[in-house]
This record gives C-alpha cells, structure tokens and sequence, in this order.
C-alpha cells in the first residue's frame, strides 16, 4: 500500500496529555505526508484529567469541509480521532462521503473510552453511533474498552 501523500486529519486537540493532534501531526509531518487539519474540539487537556476544558468546534466542520471542497481538495486518507457529539459523527460521516476516491484509506480512531470506562459525556448509545461510523473505514483501531462498548458486550479488561 503506498504511502499516502495527503491526510485528513479528523481530530481534537489537547494543550496536554500526548494525544490528539498534538501528538497525530509531527508523526504525519514526519512521514513526508501534507496534513489537512480539521480540529473538532479544543481541550485544555485530555479528557481523563480532571477540570478539563473543552471548546467544541461543530459548527466548523461543515464550513471548512465546503472550503477544502471549493480549493478542489482531495486526500489519499482520511483520519478520525475523538468526536464530542453525535453531530459531529454525522457531519464527519458526510465528510468521508464527499471526499472518499477509490484509492482513499479510511482510517478511524473511535476514541471514546479507556479502562473499561467511556469518556466524561459519552454514553453507550454514543458507542453505538461510533460503531456505524467504523462500518466507513478501512481500517478502525479500537482499544479493548472502545470495541466493547461498540459491541454492546461487557469489558473483560486486559487479563
């Protein structure tokens, strides 16, 4: 499979916590690969910490995809990370809809959950949306708590 050329990166970003598009855009820089960054929820820090702060982006993301769209923008992958709400599931499903080619890798991140527990203001109907949002992608990498709730079946942790 070549490497793609350029992603669109589908992701929050926290000022702290080794995640998100902090840690998602020096790795694609790196590669050699052109991001197209659409950020859906700026956070002070991951949402395990507790206090965080959370400014969501939902009424962005249909503006800049019709921009991205009008500069004839394509991408060779697109990519997902943590969405707040289930608009934004919806407006991100459009997204891949409107610019997935043939040749375009879907790769979904349903972050959502660690350790047997979902994410503050998550819930398990949330995970169920996220599951119909996995059934666009090529690839989804889900941790063990996330494809759980996904499942609908109970987390048996990582004995």
């Amino acid at each position: 499979m070549p490497v793609p050329k350029r992603v669109a990166a589908i992701n929050d970003l926290s000022g702290f916590g080794r995640c998100s598009l902090t840690a998602a855009i020096p790795v694609i820089s790196a590669m050699g690969v052109e991001a197209a960054v659409l950020p859906t929820a700026v956070l002070s820090a991951h949402s395990v910490f507790p206090g965080f702060t959370c400014k969501d982006l939902t009424d962005q993301i249909a503006p800049i995809a019709r921009h991205w769209r009008s500069q004839g923008l394509g991408f060779d992958m697109i990519y997902t990370g943590y969405l707040s709400s289930f608009a934004q599931i919806d407006l991100v499903s459009q997204l891949i809809d409107d610019f997935k080619r043939p040749e375009t890798l879907v790769f979904v991140d349903p972050a959502m959950a660690d350790n047997g527990v979902l994410y503050p203001g998550f819930t398990p109907e949330f995970a169920k949306k996220m599951g119909e949002l996995c059934g666009k992608a090529d690839v989804i990498v889900p941790n063990l708590t996330e494809a759980s709730f996904m499942l609908g079946i109970d987390y048996v942790g990582d004995n």
